[in-house]
C-alpha cells in the first residue's frame, strides 16, 4: 500500500459504507506510515523470516482492512470461544494469522482490544464454533489466531472475517467489521490440495467481488500477506495483516 493512503484508510476503517473521509475523522489522522513500518518489520523479525511470498515487496505498510460490510455468517461468541486455537479439528493447512491493531489517531498499537475472527473450512462451510473465536490483543498490540487458510465459497473472494472492539470486552463498542482477503495464487494453490479439491462452491475471484474491489483501489490494500514456513506451505503459512482503528468512534 502507498504510505500516502492513510487518510483513506481512516475513512475506510471508521464509517459504514463511508467512502471519503469526514472532517472529523481527517481532523484526528495522523500519518502513521514509518511507525507502521517499523510495527510490521519487527513481527517478521520476532520469527526471523526471510521474505517468502507471492509478493515482490512487503503490501500492507500502513493500515488497511476491508470496508465495514455487514457481519456475514456472524454467530456471538460465548465465554467458551475466547481463544486463540480456533481450529477445533478442523483439516487444512494451519494458518497462523498475526493481526495487528494500531490507532490512527496516536499512531500507537492498541492493548486489550477484543478481536473476533471467523471463517469457512476447507470445503467452504461455516459451523456454529470451528474456525470462530475472539481473544484480546496484547501490549503490542498484536492477537494471534490459529486457525486454517480457509476454504473459498460462492459468495465472495476468499476470505477470513474480522471484528474489532473499542476494549478487551464483548459488550464493548464494535469499531470495525470487515473481511481480509487472500491473493489468487495462494487460494489456487492450496484449493488444489488434499480436502480442499473436494470444495463444491462456486470460486470468485478477487476481481469478481465487489468487497474485494473497493478494499484493494486507490492504493488501499486488505490481504493478508502470507509466508511459507520452512519455504514449504503444506506445513502451515503465516498471514500478517494490519488493521487501523479508529476507537472513539463505534460503527
Amino acid at each position: 500500500m502507498r504510505l500516502s493512503t492513510l487518510l483513506a484508510c481512516v475513512a475506510l476503517l471508521t464509517g459504514a459504507g463511508l467512502a471519503a473521509p469526514t472532517n472529523e475523522t481527517r481532523d484526528m489522522a495522523r500519518d502513521c506510515s514509518t511507525e507502521i513500518a517499523e510495527y510490521n518489520l519487527s513481527r517478521r523479525e520476532k520469527r526471523d523470516q526471510m521474505k517468502r511470498s507471492f509478493y515482490q515487496t512487503m503490501p500492507n505498510q500502513v493500515c488497511l482492512l476491508s470496508p465495514e460490510v455487514s457481519r456475514k455468517n456472524w454467530t456471538a461468541i460465548d465465554s467458551s470461544l475466547i481463544r486463540q486455537d480456533v481450529t477445533e479439528g478442523q483439516s487444512g493447512i494451519s494458518l497462523l494469522l498475526d493481526i495487528g491493531i494500531l490507532d490512527v489517531t496516536t499512531c500507537r498499537p492498541v492493548s486489550g482490544a477484543m478481536v473476533e475472527v471467523w471463517s469457512a473450512n476447507q470445503v467452504g462451510e461455516y459451523g456454529e464454533t470451528f474456525l470462530r473465536g475472539a481473544y484480546k490483543s496484547e501490549a503490542n498490540g498484536i492477537v494471534e489466531f490459529n486457525t486454517i487458510f480457509p476454504g473459498y465459497t460462492s459468495d465472495g473472494a476468499n476470505h477470513i472475517n474480522i471484528a474489532v472492539h473499542s476494549g478487551g470486552s464483548m459488550n464493548d463498542q464494535i469499531v470495525h467489521t470487515g473481511q481480509v482477503f487472500f491473493t489468487d495464487p495462494w487460494t489456487n494453490i492450496i484449493s488444489r490440495s488434499t480436502g480442499y479439491n473436494q470444495n463444491k462452491h462456486t470460486r470468485v475471484m478477487n476481481a469478481q467481488d465487489s468487497n474485494f474491489v473497493a478494499a484493494n483501489r486507490n492504493g488501499y490494500n486488505a490481504i493478508v500477506d502470507i509466508l511459507s514456513i520452512q519455504d514449504d506451505w503444506p506445513t502451515g503459512v503465516i498471514g500478517y495483516i494490519t488493521v487501523g482503528i479508529n476507537p472513539n468512534i463505534s460503527i
